[in-house]
């Protein structure tokens, strides 16, 4: 889900987005509206908001929501670092709520800071947290050439009609027939004169923007395929799925960042490599003292574990400019990063020593960081004879134990598929490594 390098949208078109977030949540039940409930201790908006946001050819994200809830989101926005985005206040209804975050766009007395009209407007669901950048550019494709696009599914079920005495009318096909999705795309102006032609009636109780379209404009939306995670969160339960989802993610991906030396790029080949059967890898060679915009791009597009491959003395001050990107980016607000560093000793270039100078300098190095929501761990590879052999153990402090699938996840990739010539450890007392962790036989341990 990693963002593209800064550029035109499909098409060359001008492209903005409207998030209507002003419901009530009276289906899911509770007093918190369902788009403002927390999912990993972060609002369920935020994660829509981001999704676009990750997408870089969007001008502005326009979030619609109910009175009351306006300087909540205004918060959200604050919090968690949003760009992009202005707050507008809703309508009663669905498409009142959507017409308010048109007008934005088109009329002065609305809005105090009138947004640039974009050729393509995107509307999006608040609920919806999962969209992907590749179904959003084809329906902006697809509106840019029918005037109006929108993503569909299957039907799960079957769709029935019953009489007024409660017995069943008909069935309809249900081969014929799919179910509207989110995102949907349209030419601003196509759209724009839809709401601006609807009847009282359609604002009140009608919930398809597409049908405006075709009924005020003669646009025949076209109906592009969506995929699996465009649902919406809609009953109490799809909150604790959406939960497991994003759990899930954050599991899945890791950034590998190497030095440019000949050895660290050849580690850094071998370990992506190696991990890719497992996770999602991306990896790069920078220095990190310097401001590389491939690393931005990554940590912006919320990557949760990095390796960091090295051979300087464990080279705390490189790593602590990681940890200032990392924080300055607000990521860790929602989860805790993992953070894994593989030093390699060298013979040629170096050879270690590791005393208690060195365990008492990661030990504080990893009580700082654990207070930034970023968990330290280490490990130290020797390469001898063109093979890496492990000398020492994988030490960690015992304390750092959130997300430990994450860890194991990558560690056993480190340890079982990279050639390791292997040897048995001594047990080690300390605090940032005891007899419960490290590696032993290719097989890592965290608690």
């Amino acid at each position: 889900m990693e963002p593209r390098s800064r550029g035109a949208a499909p098409g060359g078109v001008s492209v903005s987005a409207v998030l209507p977030a002003g419901g009530s949540g009276e289906r899911l039940g509770g007093a918190t509206p369902k788009q403002f409930c927390a999912v990993q201790g972060r609002p369920l908006v935020s994660y829509a908001v981001r999704a676009m946001e990750r997408i870089s050819w969007i001008s502005d994200i326009v979030v619609v929501v109910s009175p009351e809830n306006i300087e909540t989101m205004k918060t959200i926005i604050e919090k968690y670092g949003h760009k992009r985005v202005t707050v507008v206040e809703g309508g009663i209804t669905r498409h009142r709520s959507i017409f308010n975050g048109l007008k934005v766009f088109a009329e002065n007395e609305f809005s105090s800071h009138l947004l640039q009209k974009p050729e393509v407007v995107i509307i999006h669901d608040a609920v919806r947290p999962f969209v992907e950048e590749d179904i959003v550019s084809k329906v902006v494709l697809a509106a840019k050439e029918h005037g109006a696009a929108g993503a569909i599914r299957p039907l799960v079920s079957t769709v029935i009609a019953s009489a007024a005495d409660g017995c069943l009318d008909h069935s309809l096909d249900r081969a014929r027939y799919r179910a509207s999705e989110m995102p949907q795309a349209f030419l601003f102006d196509i759209i724009y004169e839809a709401y601006q032609q609807c009847t009282d009636y359609d604002l009140d109780y009608g919930t398809e923007c597409l049908h405006l379209a075709l009924k005020y404009c003669k646009t025949n939306a076209k109906l592009v395929e969506g995929t699996a995670d465009l649902w919406k969160v809609t009953y109490k339960w799809d909150l604790y799925a959406a939960e497991s989802i994003i759990k899930d993610n954050l599991s899945q991906q890791v950034c590998v960042i190497t030095n440019v030396k000949e050895t660290l790029a050849q580690v850094g080949f071998l370990l992506p490599e190696s991990l890719k059967s497992q996770i999602k890898v991306e990896a790069i060679s920078v220095s990190l003292s310097k401001n590389d915009s491939c690393l931005q791009n990554i940590i912006s597009g919320q990557c949760y574990n990095f390796v960091c491959v090295n051979d300087k003395r464990w080279a705390i001050q490189e790593t602590q400019e990681l940890v200032d990107m990392l924080e300055k980016s607000n990521i860790p607000l929602l989860c805790p990063v993992v953070l894994i560093l593989v030093h390699l000793d060298i013979p040629e270039y170096n050879s270690f020593s590791i005393g208690m100078e060195d365990l008492t300098t990661i030990k504080k190095f990893a009580r700082e960081t654990k207070k930034k929501n970023i968990l330290v761990y280490g490990l130290l590879i020797q390469y001898k004879s063109q093979r890496m052999r492990e000398s020492c153990s994988f030490w960690r402090r015992v304390e750092l134990r959130s997300e430990p699938k994450r860890v194991r996840r990558v560690l056993r990739g480190i340890a079982q598929d990279i050639p390791l010539e292997q040897k048995p450890l001594e047990k080690r007392d300390g605090p940032l490594g005891d007899e419960r962790s490290g590696l032993r036989a290719g097989k890592s341990t965290a608690a």
